[in-house]
């Protein structure tokens, strides 16, 4: 990986994205290119951790800017708009692709809005990429392809997703196996674990909402009965990931990126109840009923990742979760 390579990150305004630029910054790799549609991030979330340039496109056939080492350049626009993905990708050396409809139960309640955002929005940017000839392509996606499978989850099992969510997904992993195979591009598919970290304030998954929840006062519910499982991965370890992922020229290929350890719901509550009553936070909670499109258990084997791209994490979640409670008591 060079420090000159020029990088376009989708979705770079959320939270993988800037703390994925942040690493990447504090790293050297400084040329990105940021495209997002601001409906989660926003221009705020990208200052916190870098310098930016925000570049209109209203006028396609004019040319970009060039890349420079000093800011960031932000795009404001839709991975669902074909022109903007392919203008995006001009003069680009490597795309991380993060934009996404994100999470189960948002797929539930609007699959076909999760369709387009995470099937047509993938398309939109594996064709920019090919057109412009980009060679090297991160696509982030999760656990959820793999579906209602004995866990660990590896990178081999047949996939049959329970939601929309995990079906779109599965779509577009499968682009990218055909962008791979058809025209060479270069794609790396990671499956995230459920991450979690400082910056997370938008994100809606448990340990953030919980913090959230519980500096309001509010009680937090806890789908079922917290016996279901997940594999929570700290923010930093994820990004990690990327860098590597970016270097690997061998080909389309998929890896589980997590911890390989199963926590519950409920184990998780209690270390987030412990570092919260340490800052005088109080929590409550209540069982409601399960959540359509969950699974029951889900963690991985990182196996793979670990032997064939030199990564693996290292924060354990009480580690984690204490660094996010400190984050959020100083925001």
């Amino acid at each position: 990986m060079q420090n000159s390579d020029k990088w376009l990150i989708t979705g770079g305004c959320g939270f993988i994205g800037t703390a994925l630029i942040k690493d990447l910054i504090r790293n050297g790799r400084q040329r990105i290119r940021v495209l997002d549609n601001l409906s989660v991030g926003s221009r705020e979330d990208l200052g916190r951790v870098c310098d930016f340039n925000e570049i209109s496109i209203e006028n396609p056939s004019s040319d970009l800017p060039g890349l420079s080492s000093e800011t960031v350049q932000l795009i404001v626009g839709d991975i669902r708009n074909t022109e903007t993905c392919l203008i995006c990708a001009k003069d680009i050396d490597v795309i991380v692709h993060l934009a996404a409809n994100t999470g189960v139960a948002p797929s539930v309640e609007n699959p076909r809005a999760d369709m387009e955002a995470n099937v047509i929005g993938t398309l939109n940017v594996l064709e920019a990429a090919r057109q412009n000839s980009v060679k090297r392509f991160v696509f982030a996606s999760s656990g959820a392809p793999a579906g209602e499978v004995e866990p660990p989850i590896h990178e081999e099992i047949a996939p049959h997703p329970v939601s929309p969510y995990g079906a779109s997904k599965l779509a577009g992993e499968g682009y990218c196996s055909a962008y791979y195979l058809t025209f060479g591009i270069n794609t790396v598919v990671l499956r995230f674990g459920n991450v979690y970290g400082p910056g997370s304030s938008h994100k809606s998954s448990v340990v953030a909402k919980f913090i959230r929840q519980a500096l309001k006062g509010e009680t937090w519910e806890i789908y079922g009965d917290g016996k279901q499982t997940r594999d929570f991965i700290f923010i930093d370890d994820l990004v990690g990931a990327v860098p590597k992922a970016a270097q690997f020229e061998r080909g389309s290929e998929i890896f589980q990126i997590a911890t390989s350890q199963e926590h519950t719901v409920n184990e998780v509550a209690e270390i987030l109840k412990d570092e919260l009553e340490k800052n005088s936070v109080p929590m409550r909670l209540e069982h409601g009923l399960p959540r359509k499109g969950d699974v029951r258990r889900n963690f991985s084997d990182t196996t793979k990742a670990r032997k064939v791209l030199g990564w693996q994490a290292e924060v354990d979640l009480r580690e984690g979760i204490k660094r996010t409670v400190d984050w959020f008591m100083d925001v």
